[in-house]
């Protein structure tokens, strides 16, 4: 790790992606395989292609973590030995994991291998934390709903590691929790199919085009100081079907940020207007903190 306060979490949807934010400066990737990730439609890894990325993030002191964050079926379980066994061989850091009996089962199958549950599972309280702790849960990923103010109670009374999304795509649903693509076309979120049929223009009123329901992305750069307050340790960027470009960027980005606030706190904010100017370069869309600070108004 390059340092013990922050860990910098960045996506892949490819090995050259992979690659390429390790470059910029990532502690952390995470990565879909073949079998139960979020993200089917994206360039997901191959057997031969992780194990190569497991051996490549090593030898430059970086961890990589495997999305196994979909619901899996009652007639899939039997798949989810074999298909960790080899990369648990390999030297896997962790897995992020939505479904609690696959929670339970990894835990059973591999006891010293990492989980860290999902913003998926809607963790919001103390409670729920500790009730994961006994299935080997070593870092909850805290719901997008949750507050700074509410993160920081939560690992003081319980002492989790904490991971929080700070840049990247917003879902309009609780947490990522939406039937709606299942309802309008069949593909279920939940099973790392989604349409994202919140992106598309809707009739309002007799008003067409009317992009009701197209959030704005997540940009928690300038929350770096609150977040180190909260206690929240990984921050993670969203972004494994975004192109190279992008992901680097942000990754680059955010890597000086935080170096920046480690090194000097008055750094980082003199350099804030050079953080933004980056970001904003490699996308259209406005930014939002979310809930960090409370409830979101309409804007």
């Amino acid at each position: 790790m390059r340092n013990k306060d922050f860990e910098l979490l960045a996506p892949a949807g490819n090995l050259e992606i992979f690659k390429g934010v390790i470059e910029s400066g990532a502690d952390a990737v995470y990565v879909g395989g073949s079998m139960f990730g979020a993200r089917a439609y994206a360039n997901n890894f191959t057997e031969d292609e992780l194990l190569e990325a497991i051996d490549f993030a090593h030898l430059r002191g970086v961890k990589v973590y495997l999305t196994v964050n979909t619901l899996i079926k009652n007639s899939e379980f039997s798949k989810l030995y074999d298909y960790l066994l080899v990369y648990y061989k390999r030297g896997l850091d962790a897995v992020i994991v939505q479904d609690i009996g696959v929670v339970k089962a990894i835990h059973e199958y591999f006891p010293s291998l990492e989980i860290h549950t999902s913003t998926q599972m809607t963790v919001t309280g103390a409670d729920g934390v500790r009730f994961l702790s006994q299935f080997g849960v070593t870092r909850v990923v805290m719901a997008r709903e949750v507050s700074l103010a509410e993160m920081k109670r939560i690992h003081e009374e319980t002492g989790m590691e904490l991971e929080a999304f700070v840049h990247g795509a917003l879902c309009y649903s609780y947490s990522g929790q939406c039937l709606f693509s299942s309802i309008l076309g069949g593909r279920s979120g939940n099973r790392g199919r989604c349409a994202q049929p919140c992106r598309l223009p809707y009739t309002v009123e007799g008003k067409k085009d009317e992009y009701i329901l197209s959030l704005k992305d997540m940009c928690g750069i300038k929350a770096l100081d609150k977040l180190h307050d909260a206690g929240v340790y990984s921050l993670k960027i969203e972004g494994r079907m975004k192109t190279a470009l992008y992901v680097a960027t942000v990754a680059r980005t955010y890597r000086k940020a935080i170096d920046d606030y480690l090194e000097s706190p008055e750094k980082y904010q003199e350099n804030m207007p050079w953080y933004l100017e980056q970001i904003k370069s490699c996308t259209y869309r406005q930014f939002t903190t979310g809930f960090f600070y409370g409830k979101p108004s309409e804007e």
